[in-house]
């Protein structure tokens, strides 16, 4: 109808929807078909495929180390860059090809401003009126992902995972009716199927929920574009590339013809978080010990996050990303901290809604790991998770006996 806003949708693919060339057609095949129904769909793109393809940003980056092993940052964020730029020009070039006009975009071309934080940056302000543009000439705007550009012209990456975050800054920018996010799994699982052959796809999940369940080890999509999506108040649909499964559903949008009563589901999932470092300082005295407390603002400063604190009179003890062991480690010794490094552990959690003020849940938590001569090293809990940290070795076991004991193969 003349005058009506366009129904604009995002459609973000990740690295294994691009991989191959068979792999692509299906993805332009996903966004020609929203255009058929209606919608405006601007893309977003990860760089093609994983380390050891040609144009995975691993790949890029080992390129570069071959020449400069500590790479400069400005120049890392450059090369990093291109794998999505790649993507973008690939995809819109094969769209144009099924005769449906697109137009490829850099990070900057689309309006993502960005920080000066190389690596990491933050996006501050999106300013899409490019993409507007190409929405308005009937183009299909695809956008190369994980990737801004900084108020004085300096090309900056988002981290791992930013892709997702960049599509979630257009939903908010283009007030987007919903965000599709393609993967190579059907949507969100109640535990990962590699490890529960029983685990079942959840149709809808709330934002709180997503937000744990990323935060603690669910891959489908990046914590901070969930807590994005979240504060606009933006639909995600998580689906995937390879089938015609209805996927996960995560806001207000709803595509099913009832309405199941979720406040009865005690728990939605179960996950792990690996590749964690467990650090322990050792106070030298009883008077050091409010000393090493100090270590927390010391590891803020240097944009090492912590979690899992525990603080005790003889130790404190927390986990850290095992990308950030080294940093922590120079960090500690130059303030002279004794301290101990252990990569054994892995933290198990177990997230739902449902939990809020229900008592027993813990219990049954300790009863699953008992059940299974499962050791627990430490706990913690919020309104909607409860998480162990346990042994490596003990992962598979332990999320499994989690599994069961609330029998999420039922719900």
């Amino acid at each position: 109808m003349k005058g009506e806003a366009p129904k604009i949708i995002i459609q973000k693919f990740g690295g294994t929807s691009l991989a191959t060339p068979k792999n692509r057609q299906l993805a332009a095949e996903k966004i020609i078909e929203s255009k058929k129904k209606g919608f405006c769909p601007v893309v977003v793109v990860s760089a093609m495929g994983r380390k050891g393809e040609p144009y995975a940003t691993d790949t890029l980056l080992s390129i570069a180390r071959e020449v400069c092993p500590d790479l400069y940052p400005r120049e890392k964020d450059l090369i990093m860059s291109c794998g999505e730029i790649i993507s973008a020009v690939i995809l819109a070039l094969i769209i144009r090809n099924r005769g449906v006009e697109s137009i490829a975009l850099t990070g900057a071309q689309a309006g993502i401003l960005t920080d000066n934080n190389h690596g990491q940056t933050r996006i501050v302000e999106v300013m899409p009126s490019r993409v507007r543009n190409a929405l308005q000439e009937g183009k299909i705007p695809v956008v190369a992902g994980f990737q801004g550009i900084t108020p004085k012209g300096e090309v900056t990456t988002i981290g791992r995972g930013g892709s997702d975050i960049t599509a979630s800054a257009l939903a908010a920018a283009l007030e987007a009716e919903f965000m599709e996010i393609y993967t190579d799994v059907g949507g969100l699982m109640s535990a990962d199927p590699r490890i529960v052959s029983d685990a079942k796809l959840l149709a809808e999940a709330n934002y709180d929920e997503l937000c744990e369940l990323t935060h603690e080890g669910a891959k489908v999509v990046h914590p901070r574009a969930v807590e994005i999506a979240r504060q606009e108040k933006i639909p995600l649909h998580i689906r995937s590339t390879f089938a015609q499964e209805v996927g996960t559903w995560v806001g207000t949008k709803t595509r099913s013809c009832g309405k199941k009563i979720r406040g009865s589901t005690l728990i939605t999932g179960v996950v792990s978080r690996k590749n964690i470092i467990f650090v322990k300082i050792t106070p030298r005295t009883p008077i050091e010990s409010a000393t090493e407390l100090e270590a927390f603002r010391i590891l803020g400063a240097n944009e090492v996050s912590v979690d899992f604190i525990n603080i005790r009179p003889c130790s404190i003890t927390f986990i850290i990303d095992k990308d950030h062991a080294k940093k922590t480690g120079e960090i500690l010794g130059k303030k002279g901290y004794k301290f101990e490094f252990s990569s054994n552990y892995c933290k198990i959690t177990v997230v739902g809604a449902g939990m809020t003020g229900v008592p027993g849940v813990m219990a049954r938590v300790i009863e699953a790991f008992l059940g299974e001569g499962i050791p627990i090293y430490q706990t913690t809990d919020s309104l909607s998770s409860i998480s162990c940290l346990v042994r490596e070795e003990d992962e598979k076991r332990a999320i499994k006996a989690l599994h069961n004991i609330f029998s999420l193969k039922e719900m």
